[in-house]
């Protein structure tokens, strides 16, 4: 069966033709890192986390790229405020995403270019858009002229007629036009800047994923990817700008997933209703929060909450018995295979093949990670009934060996299996071990031994735990 992607270019599934043959290139919107991460962040890097597995499942050679936004307003405030560099902040969180990202069991990008790496290359760029009459200088700014663009819209399904009309009033009234974008910014006091042709200043924010996606994977690369509120404007203008810099088509799928909602309303900072996955995997473990966001396909959107967090572990920990079950019953071992297979073990065995390609057509299916899931658990199914149905041996130990080993392989796509047993021990230990020092702490300040309560306070937030004092006792959380 074909590989059918929605994109959103299109707003249709399309049977996917890589640019190469065998070869997959990847480009996702990487974050801006300022802050810890929250689970709205995360869904992104889950989805292609897993599209990114499926495709070397079958048999592509994979290069993704994914970018860190280490400039940019928000950065410069929280620097500004904590009284550090805008660099320190970034490689204090970008440090922080990949810890997160490590606990959701998400495989690590070939390239994680940063745009403070890429400052003569955007540089080049904008460079080449004034030349060819697609951007132009204004008071040390540089604009990108929308009108010069004629596909300008194509990926949003927005006419400029219309966005004109809703425009807000710009800081810049002398733009050409209300949606004209800034390549380049004129620096202002206090803020990191470089020297280029208008003077000091800093990129825009849409021309850095150009320049860095260009870059690494070149024009026409397959997959660019991102959170649904991405496509306008930053992927409509990334559009604009690369196709009119390269001259050719900037990337052939564009595959955005659904929002992370709280109580129906986007999971969002500046909405103040974001749950960090730093919180969620203090009390589960990250692959909890893995097998959540993909019992969901990954263009709808997730209606998420802690107390829904239980249930997704019990999904998940009946597929972890289930692998640690076989791993007793058959060890290291690797059964001989027999010179003939009895009826019942063929029937066995394309049982498992069905299961197979069950789980192929879901996911050629525009990654349907929900049904994929619902196969996993069938195959688990019939592996635990095989299991009960008598002693594993000879033949027996090897029809099971066959569907172990289907089931890890599927497992691993959806990066459910292969997981460390004892991850929600750790976490329970660990639990255990902040609480008991919380309770000394509190017995030395009923005994009036507040140096010792305070070293004790002091040694634990440097270790990243507030304890917090409440009318009801001690209390304690992760920054």
């Amino acid at each position: 069966m074909a590989l059918l992607v929605y994109n959103t270019l299109t707003r249709r599934k399309e049977e996917f033709q890589p640019r190469e043959p065998g070869k997959v290139s990847i480009y996702v919107c990487g974050v801006t890192p300022y802050n810890f991460c929250h689970v709205g962040n995360a869904r992104p890097y889950l989805v292609w986390d897993v599209i990114r597995r499926y495709l070397a499942y079958k048999g592509y050679s994979v290069r993704y790229v994914q970018n860190f936004t280490d400039v940019d307003d928000k950065i410069i405030n929280k620097a500004k405020e904590e009284g550090v560099t805008p660099l320190q902040i970034a490689d204090r969180y970008i440090k922080e995403y990949f810890t997160d990202m490590d606990a959701l069991g998400i495989q690590r990008a070939d390239v994680y270019p940063r745009v403070t790496d890429h400052i003569p290359d955007i540089i080049r760029a904008v460079e080449a858009l004034i030349k060819t009459g697609h951007a132009y200088e204004l008071d040390g700014d540089v604009y990108y002229a929308v009108e010069s663009f004629p596909e300008y819209g194509k990926l949003s399904g927005r006419s400029l007629e219309d966005l004109k009309a809703g425009a807000r009033i710009e800081v810049n009234e002398n733009k050409r036009h209300p949606m004209d974008f800034a390549l380049w910014k004129a620096s202002k006091e206090g803020e990191p800047a470089w020297d280029s042709p208008w003077g000091p200043g800093r990129p825009g924010w849409h021309i850095e994923c150009s320049v860095m996606s260009l870059k690494y994977l070149g024009d026409g690369f397959d997959f660019h990817g991102g959170g649904s509120d991405l496509v306008f404007p930053h992927h409509e203008n990334e559009i604009a700008q690369s196709e009119a810099y390269c001259g050719g088509t900037f990337a052939r799928y564009w595959v955005h997933n659904g929002f992370v909602n709280m109580a129906g309303e986007k999971m969002a900072k500046s909405l103040g209703n974001v749950v960090r996955v730093r919180d969620v995997i203090n009390s589960f473990p990250g692959v909890v929060l893995r097998y959540f966001m993909l019992s969901t396909h990954y263009r709808s959107p997730i209606d998420f909450g802690l107390d829904k967090m239980p249930a997704a572990q019990r999904g998940w920990e009946r597929l972890h018995n289930l692998e640690e079950n076989l791993a007793k019953v058959l060890g290291h071992t690797t059964p001989d295979t027999p010179l003939q297979l009895s009826t019942e073990a063929e029937a066995q065995l394309k049982v498992f093949a069905e299961h197979r390609s069950a789980f192929e057509a879901a996911m050629d299916d525009d990654f349907n990670t929900a049904q994929a899931l619902g196969v996993l658990f069938e195959l688990a199914r019939d592996l635990n009934s095989y299991l009960a149905a008598g002693e594993v041996s000879g033949e027996r130990a090897y029809v099971l060996k066959e569907g172990r080993d289907l089931f890890l392989t599927l497992g691993e796509v959806l990066g459910l299996t292969g997981v460390a047993a004892g991850a929600q021990e750790n976490t329970a230990l660990v639990e255990g071990l902040i609480q008991l020092v919380a309770e000394l702490r509190q017995e030395a300040r009923e005994r009036r031994d507040f140096a010792t309560a305070d070293r004790l306070r002091d040694r634990l937030s440097e270790l990243g735990v507030l304890l917090e004092d409440t009318p009801q006792g001690p209390r304690w959380r992760l920054k």
